[in-house]
């Protein structure tokens, strides 16, 4: 993909990576960021085992990146966002908000600095690129907001750490959870960091030249080889099992970070300034009407995630929706995200849940499902 195709726009563009992933077995693709992105490499339970149990490689080329330089970026990523960004050191990410005037969530990406005036948004599905560069035109702020050529892949499994090994030298084991170095591989530019959308212990790799796009996914493929890497895609029972969020169905421009129980990523009590200050400091006086919950369904197993957001009743009274769902093949459970009504949110409330195979049981439980604590992905 050459470089003069990057931007947004109407055209559905393929990654640098397509004809590899075609290679290693992807049969499937769907839309994400006006991008193709792999979703196929047959059957997801198997992928969720190669996930916990070695190694996969993840095209993931459609988190786009939105880059922000000048003199005045830190003031103006700030600006973008309500965590507090004061402490974010050169080298640091963090997991962010983007919201609206309105306190609406508009993107979860992850922030990378750079450098002192150089920052990327890696996003989700949303084209954040447009919003950011609005907000600058009345911002009063010197600074330059552009699409780069960047494309990231994820390495995610309790082996990735291994075949970075083989890749960049001992050196990588001191790379800390949410930090980044620069790298080239053999004269392909990178940027490396410790994050990932799985849960488990991962690389993301960012490539800075997108004409490498295929020599860079067979080096790791075969760099991977004696540690059992797979190719594969992100897994929605992993990312379920640990809460994750799944923009578009788990929050979206009318969802706020309080609903969602991210009340840390809020800094209100700061002098800082953020789109969205007043509103979500009214929403907070006030409260919040819904709370996002984890719930087990009482059924047979699912056969896959729920492509459609399925109605909660309690009483012949709709209560809220499951947004994701799905059937995890180690708990052995039917478990789920769903946003319910405040007052029926509580551990170990009942009801139940309508889907096109019927309707059954359910009941809110602890999230994260697995692994709360986060200890398997930032050891």
């Amino acid at each position: 993909m050459s470089n003069k195709n990057f931007g947004f726009g109407t055209q559905i563009r393929k990654s640098p990576y397509f004809d590899s992933t075609v290679k290693w077995g992807a049969t499937g693709f769907s839309v994400y960021n006006h991008m193709y992105i792999p979703r196929d490499f047959g059957s997801p339970e198997q992928n969720f085992w190669n996930l916990i149990e070695k190694a996969i490689l993840c095209d993931v080329a459609v988190e786009r990146q939105v880059e922000i330089t000048g003199p005045d970026a830190y003031k103006f990523t700030q600006l973008l966002t309500p965590r507090n960004l004061s402490k974010l050191a050169i080298g640091q990410c963090k997991y962010v908000l983007i919201t609206n005037n309105e306190g609406g969530i508009l993107n979860d990406p992850v922030l990378l600095r750079l450098d002192e005036n150089h920052f990327w948004l890696s996003l989700a599905d949303s084209d954040v690129l447009l919003w950011a560069q609005g907000v600058a035109v009345n911002s009063g702020l010197n600074v330059q907001i552009k699409e780069p050529d960047v494309s990231p892949l994820q390495l995610q499994g309790p082996t990735s750490g291994e075949i970075m090994v083989k890749l960049f030298g001992e050196d990588i084991k001191g790379l800390k959870y949410y930090w980044l170095r620069e790298y080239n591989l053999d004269g392909i530019p990178l940027i490396v960091s410790r994050t990932g959308w799985s849960s488990e212990l991962g690389y993301e790799i960012y490539l800075r030249d997108g004409s490498k796009g295929n020599e860079l996914y067979e080096k790791i493929m075969l760099a991977g080889k004696e540690h059992g890497l797979q190719p594969g895609h992100t897994s929605s029972i992993r990312r379920i099992e640990g809460g994750m969020l799944s923009y578009h169905a788990d929050a979206d421009i009318s969802t706020n970070p309080f609903e969602l129980g991210l009340d840390r990523l809020v800094s209100l009590d700061s002098n800082i300034n953020f789109v969205g200050k007043k509103a979500l400091q009214k929403i907070k006086q006030k409260g919040v009407t819904r709370k996002q919950v984890g719930i087990e369904i009482d059924c047979e197993p699912l056969k896959g995630p729920n492509t459609t957001f399925w109605k909660l009743s309690k009483d012949n009274m709709e209560i809220g929706k499951i947004t994701s769902a799905v059937y995890s093949p180690r708990l052995k459970k039917n478990i789920a995200l769903a946003m319910v009504l405040v007052e029926q949110s509580e551990l170990g409330n009942k009801f139940e849940v309508i889907t096109n195979e019927g309707n059954f049981n359910c009941a809110v439980v602890e999230k994260p499902f697995y692994d709360p604590k986060k200890k398997i992905a930032s050891c």
